[in-house]
Formats: C-alpha cells, structure tokens, sequence
C-alpha cells in the first residue's frame, strides 16, 4: 500500500517519547514465554527509535480480560523476555494511562524502553474510546503502529492514539503493507490466487473479492468440495456445504465476469476414514463412492496448480489443499506449497501468504522460509484479501 508514514518520515526524534503499538499477545506458560517470535518481530521498531534519540513506550494486548484486570493477563513476565531479546533493560508500569505511568517514561534514560500494562484491561480499549486515546496519547510525542495482526481492529490503541498524535508504520508493519501491496494492490500480473480450507462459509467475502482481483483462483479443500457438488460432481459423504451450492455458483459467475479462471481438483484422494494412513485411492471427479471422503487433491491437480505458477509472476496463498494434517493426505499441500516456494527462491515468482493455518501448512511443508513473505497476522491478513479497509492501516495513510 503506497503512501503510508513511515518512521524516516518523522524526522529529528531526538528527547521525544514514542509510543509504539506491538503484537506481544504471545504463547506463555507458567509465566513463561514459551515462543519470542514477535518479540523478535518488534525489535527492528525498537532499535530504530532507541537509535535515533527516542524514548520507546510499548502499548500490547494480551489475551480476552475484556476491561477487567486479570492476574494471569498482565504483560508483567513479557517485560524480561523482551529485555533478553533486546539486549537492553525494559521496564514495566503496571498501567496504560494516568500520570504514573508518564512520571515513568518521563523517568526513562535517552533510548529507554518501557512496557506498559495490558491495552484490554480497559473497557474502553475494544470500543476504541476517545477518552481512553486521549489518555494514552498525552503518554508521548508520536504514535508507531508496528502491529499489523491488531490492525483490523479500530481500538483505542490501534486506531483511536493515531488520530490524536502524529501516526507512522514501523519496520514490521511496512514489510507487511509492503508485501501486501505488491501481492494484490500493484502486483505484477498475471496474479494466482491459492485459497483451501474447510469451509466456504467462512470465506465468502474474501472469495468474492479476490475473483474481481486476480487471473486465477485455485480452490482446495474441503471448500472445493462445495464447488464441486456445485458443478454437479459426487462428493460422496466428504465435507460438503451443500446449502451453499448457490452462492458457489454466484462467485464463479463473479469470476467469468471479471475474466478469472476458477481451478477446481482435477483428481482426488478418498478414503473411508479420516485417520493417519488410512486406506485411501486416487480417483476421478465422478468416481467418488457414498461412502467415501475427499481428503486431499490429487496429482494431476498439483501438476496443474503447478503450471497456473509457471504463468503467474504473483502468488497469494491462503489455506491448505487438504487434511496436510494426517499423512498422507498432505500431499498436495506440500507438493504444491515446494513448487511455490521453489519459484519464489528463484525470483521467478512474488508469493505471499498468510491467514489461518497457512502458517502452519507452509512450514509443515518447509516451504515458509522460501515465500516472499509470510503474514502471521491470522484475521487482519483475511480482511484485506477481503477487501476491507483496515482501521489501524487506514491511520497510518499521508
């Protein structure tokens, strides 16, 4: 997305405290994090403003408190793990507003960082309350968002602070919003798009626009099976949103309309069980007996989405091909997700992916580190394959 703020836009930070919107919302046991991952994700942010002469105040959410303080939910143990990463002290205040917590940034040496308490222990935060973004604005003198999974969410802390004070993208979101453009809002054409999983009725918006959007759409799992019974073909008793058989056959119309091809399995592995190793075959699109269950895509339908990215110059991957849970009806997944990465490695190919179990389907793959970019912002990433404006994006525009 182009025309964004960005941190080098901000000038001289020299004695200014920034606030900076992270995703510390991360996996925790016993008071223990467990995976540092997007602690390590905010450093680049951190270092950046540390360097040039500002104070550093993080604003997180972590878990559902739903504006009530809960033992368990304070960002307290996170402040060590990231003093770790940092290689620097952080230290904590046990709120987000109120003049504590600005005698504590005010008491931070040059280059300070300072954790603040959980945004969510306030009603307000959710409801993106105007007094409560006043009351975290007064905290500093610029607002950095570097929380790209949040930003679908007009909060008080995403949303509501970058309208009081001066708004810019830190490093994390702009490779996000970077990528992002060049995968749907300026790609290089022709664009693929790669959407699985299990349900049509999750997706219906995100399909409906990305059919407007792209030259190809291949569509997998268990969402494939309502497309398929749609055209007509058995599906025997696989998951199957047949109810919906109607609005499968409105987005194809969407997509002649718009010139996109809708690629569908060609073949298709069944099974009678769903369980790891289960006796399974390969089949054709009508060859699918009542007592069996679409699992995984075949063959002959990898080989296919395999040559649509050999036209493509840009990929957009969200949601696996098939149960890539159980082996070994992974394959496709796999298969396909290496074929992509190859493509991408070589520069043959801009792919980017995110949403969901994507995440988790590419690195099953080994695929992950190979992709342009991969998104973990889980909901914010489907909302802009949907189409939508994102709130905390949107306050970041020039």
């Amino acid at each position: 997305m182009a025309g964004f703020n960005r941190i080098e836009d901000a000038g001289d930070l020299t004695g200014k405290t920034a606030l900076v919107r992270v995703d510390f919302n991360v996996p925790m046991d016993g008071g223990r994090v467990t995976d540092d991952t997007r602690l390590r994700a905010a450093l680049d942010t951190v270092q950046t403003l540390r360097t040039s002469g500002a104070k550093v105040a993080l604003l997180a959410h972590f878990g559902r408190p739903k504006g009530e303080r809960i033992a368990e939910m304070s960002l307290a143990p996170i402040a060590p793990a990231f003093s770790k990463v940092l290689g620097s002290p952080v230290s904590f205040v046990g709120d987000c507003r109120g003049d504590a917590v600005k005698a504590a940034i005010d008491a931070l040496p040059p280059a300070g960082v300072i954790l603040l308490e959980n945004t969510r222990f306030h009603a307000g935060e959710e409801s993106g309350d105007e007094a409560l973004a006043a009351e975290i604005a007064a905290l500093g003198d610029l607002y950095i968002n570097d929380a790209f999974s949040a930003a679908h969410r007009a909060h008080a802390s995403t949303a509501g602070v970058a309208k009081i004070l001066q708004a810019y993208a830190g490093k994390s979101m702009e490779r996000e919003l970077d990528a992002l453009d060049k995968a749907l809002g300026t790609p290089e054409t022709p664009v693929l798009a790669v959407v699985g999983g299990a349900k049509v009725s999750s997706k219906i918006d995100l399909l409906k626009n990305l059919v407007t959007k792209v030259d190809a759409l291949a569509i997998g799992g268990g969402m494939a099976n309502t497309f398929l019974h749609a055209r007509g073909h058995s599906v025997g008793k696989s998951l199957c949103e047949r109810d919906l058989s109607d609005t499968a056959k409105e987005i194809e119309a969407i997509a002649r309309g718009h010139g996109c091809d809708i690629l569908l399995p060609r073949d298709l592995v069944v099974a009678k069980d769903f369980a790891a190793n289960a006796a399974n075959r390969t089949c054709g699109l009508d060859e699918v007996a009542d007592d069996e269950m679409i699992l995984d895509a075949g063959p002959q339908s990898v080989a296919i989405l395999a040559t649509a990215m050999d036209v493509a110059n840009t990929l957009v991957w969200n949601g696996p091909l098939g149960a890539f849970e159980i082996e070994p009806f992974d394959k496709a997944t796999v298969q396909a997700a290496q074929a992509a990465g190859a493509r991408a490695k070589s520069g043959k190919l801009v792919a980017v992916a995110g949403g969901g179990d994507t995440v988790a389907a590419l690195n099953h793959a080994s695929a992950a580190d190979d992709f342009t970019f991969v998104s973990t912002a889980g909901g914010a990433f489907l909302e802009w394959m949907e189409g939508k404006a994102l709130p905390g994006v949107e306050a970041l525009k020039s």
